[in-house]
């Protein structure tokens, strides 16, 4: 599948989520909800994601990513009053670490859903 057609994919699913339930749940219920309709979709999900973070070619730590999508895309959610530039830059290391380029940062707690597109350019 593409990339894009897999965003789009992502995308709708996210905004079916968010009609259902509406801003002012926590994150984990989206998440929950989230996992559960990209996978009623013929997507494969993979909420909490351990990911093992690197430095000087020695792993430092896991991180956990809220989900990846089809093993291409990461999935940050939040459900905050506003995004702010930490949070994009979150999405962009996320993506170094996994050596991924395209990720999504919703933010479930708006109305209407803010659905930003993360890409990470490669150095």
């Amino acid at each position: 599948m593409e990339l894009e057609e897999l965003t789009e994919r992502v995308i709708g699913c996210a905004i079916t989520v968010h009609r259902t339930l509406g801003p002012g749940f926590l994150e984990s219920l989206y998440e929950k909800a989230m996992t559960i309709e990209l996978q009623n979709n013929g997507l494969k999900a993979e909420p909490q994601k351990l990911v093992p973070v690197f430095y000087s070619q020695e792993c430092i730590g896991e991180h956990r990513l809220d989900l990846l999508v089809e093993s291409q895309l990461i999935v940050e959610l939040k459900a905050i009053k506003t995004l702010e530039d930490v949070h994009f830059a979150q999405v962009r290391s996320y993506l170094k670490a996994c050596h991924l380029k395209h990720g999504l940062l919703l933010n479930f707690s708006t109305m209407p859903l803010t659905i930003k597109r993360v890409i990470h350019e490669s150095e």
